[in-house]
């Protein structure tokens, strides 16, 4: 596989380049509270910057529904001026003459950052005609955003086809690493967790030839087992995703490399927080977590293997009393990564369990994307990488 990188290009200096990035970043009480997407495209940024490009920074921020609301993206500009000590203008449009004009003063090696790309409603529509009008204001394509490259919209896909196009940094980062997942040294283990089996279906598919054992908790060990006819009690889980499921089944007989847990933790009626055997659950038990016995059978996999990919928390780790089973699992991937095994974690709420550990930093990737790691790592289609992987 040959990615078109920026690495390859010579010659910089003077050119307009639209980067496409990913700053959709969370906002608790009209603050930034985790800056991780922003931090991970600084690379990118400087590069551009010290060969002397103009860099145009485009985003999406929330999913405004085409209605201006309070998303606008000046907020990221902001924090990205903090995070490079380094003047970054702010144009309130994402077309149009205030934009010819604010790219027309740009100097090189300067930022500007537009309005949110939603605001637009073409964004989301993959419109030809809005992509041609933000191809106007540059002369090269970057996209630096993989999260967003399994979606068909005009900024990621459109416009690719209209300029010179090229992979950032990051974007080429993770695409080396997942292919890592791709093509693992074995044995390969498989973390997933989350409520959607419908999302996660693919990849399972996909990696079941390669991987050893496909560890499943969450709301997807709760389908799987409801497929069964265990109780699930008011579990969060799927009944209506038959087809999805029984491809997992041989005979009504799980297949061998799917591994669920062996025990759990419910919440009472009463809310009392209780371990359950499997046999153990009533109808009015709520699954939150696993237990300790299915925490022990995991890591026993999990210290054998080679390869590592975690996508998905095993409980509602939101909540103190249910949290250590993630915790855990998210404990033992760390401390297999980095030398022992290769280990690449991604999605949001799998990123943040990680980072509850403090050890996120033994991973050897942690990918800034959640919905296009399973796209990719599904063999699905990746509309943002048509026009840069040859």
């Amino acid at each position: 596989m040959k990615i078109r990188s920026i690495k390859q290009k010579k010659q910089w200096r003077g050119q307009r380049v639209f980067l496409r990035v990913d700053f959709n970043v969370p906002i608790v009480r009209g603050r930034i509270s985790e800056d991780y997407r922003i931090a991970a495209s600084l690379p990118t940024i400087k590069y551009l910057q010290e060969r002397g490009a103009k860099i145009i920074i485009a985003s999406h921020f929330g999913d405004p529904k085409g209605q201006e609301v309070s998303l606008s993206t000046r907020i990221l500009a902001r924090r990205l001026q903090k995070l490079t000590s380094q003047k970054v203008k702010f144009v309130a449009a994402v077309s149009g003459d205030k934009v010819s004009t604010a790219v027309n003063n740009l100097c090189d090696g300067e930022l500007l950052f537009l309005e949110n790309l939603r605001f637009h409603p073409d964004e989301k529509k993959n419109s030809l005609s809005f992509a041609k009008d933000l191809s106007r204001f540059a002369d090269i394509y970057v996209n630096d955003a993989f999260s967003v490259c399994h979606r068909a919209q005009a900024s990621v896909s459109a416009l690719s086809r209209l300029l010179p196009a090229f992979a950032g940094l990051q974007l080429e980062a993770e695409i080396h690493n997942l292919q890592k997942i791709l093509k693992p040294k074995k044995p390969l283990v498989v973390v997933m967790g989350g409520a959607k089996i419908s999302t996660k279906a693919p990849i399972i598919k996909k990696l079941y030839p390669l991987a050893s054992q496909i560890i499943l908790g969450g709301g997807l060990a709760n389908t799987f087992w409801h497929y069964q006819g265990l109780e699930v009690g008011r579990s969060l889980h799927d009944d209506k995703v038959t087809k999805i499921v029984a491809p997992f089944f041989k005979k009504k007989k799980l297949l061998s490399k799917i591994i669920l847990p062996v025990d759990v933790v419910v919440k009472t009626l009463s809310g009392q927080s209780l371990r359950r055997g499997l046999n153990d659950i009533k109808k009015s038990d709520c699954i939150f977590d696993v237990g300790p016995d299915s925490i022990a059978l995991f890591s026993s996999y999990l210290k054998k293997a080679q390869t590592i990919v975690w996508n998905g928390p095993l409980g509602k780790f939101e909540e103190n009393s249910y949290r250590h089973g993630t915790m855990a699992v998210a404990a033992v991937i760390a401390s297999c990564s980095t030398g022992r095994a290769f280990g690449l974690v991604g999605g949001g709420e799998t990123v943040a369990a990680l980072k509850m550990t403090k050890m996120e930093s033994y991973v050897d990737w942690v990918s800034t994307a959640g919905g296009a790691m399973l796209s990719y790592l599904g063999g699905e289609k990746m509309p943002g990488l048509k026009n840069i992987i040859l």
